[in-house]
């Protein structure tokens, strides 16, 4: 028997509103549904919802959002394209689909278009600034992009498809993750954006001061323990991930003010260091039920008494209603791992069955939510 508490981290009015939100989903879907039987408006806006994505992640790797950043007025089409090398036409056309989704601003002057950038664009989508998403947006592109041109074998053969996509044998997670250095530092960015955007939220969604030494494993490059490690500057945090993963880290990701540390090995077959807190961060979506059961029973052997786990994860609602963004993390955990994405119940079960006890969830309003559980 288990059972779980639900920390709500919204204010009373947005939980309100949160509440009544399935009910007024329903009356739109009735309202959506009869208006889509006239002319399929929002169909066809999911069919094209995969040129959207490319029209960003295309502008990204040619280097269309740095350029504007770093332009103190518009540019033309012909400017742009002679300076990034690419063709006037193509240009043109992806800078007007880039100002169609708003993501650019475009003005006309003595009969020539000036293109310029926003603020969303400069803060997320330019490669220099401190937000920026490039780095998720390159993988997203050059490698969940092709993962998900085999989805339809995936729910065939209910598994992931790197064979298909990469010529690595299935159960091969990380090897095919981290196939070359070049891709390992490409998987290590999109984790180092992720926190960028989300760690802060993930630190504080519960009062974590009182666990003085945190082990954050499968950490890759510290983002997220550097997030903890200034919400709670006395605590110890410690990454512990692979070799491979902590050699890179410390080369390509390290900041000056740096207070985390880092800890080599493997997390199912290395002895674990003890802790009062052991984070796993995106980790148990990887992977199976029963090798998820057995890394949390030996957590929780190292973990000191008095001690917990801190869970990260994009959690599905119990209705199988959302939210969307998470079942399309489920699906991609079927087209490249062997996991999965799951509601708050099932992660307490797991929880439970590791030997945790006093499980707490907060939904942070973001990506990914926070779990708690004593040891």
């Amino acid at each position: 028997m288990w059972c779980y508490f639900e920390v709500c981290t919204f204010s009373d009015s947005r939980k309100g509103s949160r509440f009544s939100r399935s009910c007024r989903r329903s009356v739109m879907a009735e309202h959506l549904s009869q208006s889509e039987l006239d002319y399929p408006f929002k169909l066809l806006e999911y069919f094209n919802g995969f040129r959207i994505s490319k029209i960003i992640f295309s502008a990204c790797e040619l280097g269309v959002f740095d350029l504007l950043l770093n332009s103190a007025d518009g540019l033309s089409a012909a400017d742009i394209a002679a300076r990034l090398k690419t063709s006037g036409d193509g240009t043109e056309r992806l800078l007007d689909a880039l100002v169609g989704i708003e993501i650019l601003e475009v003005e006309t002057k003595r009969g020539t278009a000036l293109y310029s950038s926003t603020d969303v664009s400069n803060l997320y989508l330019a490669k220099g600034s401190a937000k920026s998403l490039y780095d998720m947006i390159l993988y997203q592109s050059q490698t969940i992009y092709p993962l998900w041109s085999h989805m339809a074998d995936a729910v065939r053969e209910g598994k992931n498809q790197n064979e298909k996509t990469f010529g690595l044998p299935s159960e091969q997670i990380f090897e095919a993750i981290y196939r070359s250095e070049e891709e390992m530092l490409k998987f290590m960015g999109l984790m180092n954006s992720s926190w960028i955007l989300d760690g802060h939220d993930v630190v504080t969604a519960f009062d974590l001061s009182p666990f003085k030494t945190i082990v954050d494993l499968g950490g890759c490059t510290g983002a997220l323990a550097r997030e903890m490690s200034r919400e709670y500057p006395s605590s110890t945090v410690t990454v512990f991930d692979l070799p491979s993963v902590t050699d890179a880290a410390q080369k390509h990701f390290t900041q000056d003010d740096d207070a985390i540390g880092f800890q080599s090995g493997d997390f199912f077959t290395d002895d674990l260091p003890a802790a009062d807190l052991f984070i796993l961060a995106r980790i148990v979506h990887d992977w199976p039920e029963e090798k998820c059961l057995s890394l949390l029973r030996k957590i929780h052997g190292a973990c000191k008494p008095g001690g917990g786990i801190l869970l990260v994860e994009a959690l599905l609602f119990e209705n199988h209603r959302g939210p969307v963004t998470t079942q399309c993390f489920s699906l991609n955990m079927l087209v490249q791992t062997e996991g999965r994405e799951r509601p708050a119940s099932e992660y307490s079960a797991i929880l439970t069955k590791g030997g945790f006890h006093d499980v707490q969830v907060s939904r942070t309003g973001k990506c990914y939510d926070a779990i708690l559980a004593l040891r």
